[in-house]
Formats: structure tokens, sequence, C-alpha cells
């Protein structure tokens, strides 16, 4: 279980992480949602996060979760 639950905090921390820099990115730009960013189609710190996201709630593994 001690195993299992260091792989969950590398999902929650490359997750949060992220978040921080989406929120960061977000400050920068003077918004307070991607979707009021005028650079929103393809931005990279916007990808990462929904990808990481992804990633801890999927804990990695490929296929099996839905939007």
């Amino acid at each position: 279980m001690a195993s299992e639950e260091k792989v969950l905090d590398r999902w929650v921390l490359a997750r949060d992480e992220a978040k921080r820099k989406l929120l960061a990115c977000q400050a920068e730009h003077k918004v307070d949602s991607c979707m009021k960013c005028e650079k929103i189609v393809g931005c990279e710190v916007r990808n990462e996060y929904v990808k990481k996201v992804y990633e801890s709630m999927s804990k990695g593994e490929g296929g099996g979760f839905e939007f």
C-alpha cells in the first residue's frame, strides 16, 4: 500500500504543479479563466494542465476514462 500511495502522490504532485503554472499564467494575462484568454487555442500551459488532470484521474493508465 505504501508504494501505491507514492505513485498516487506522483500523479497528484504533477497535477498540482501544472495547476500552479496555469494559475500563474492566468494572473499574468489578467484573466480568471482560460476561456477568457485570447491564447486558449493551442495553449501549451492549458494543454499540459488538462493532460496532468487526466493522468491523475487515470493514474497514468491509458483509456477507460471519459470526460
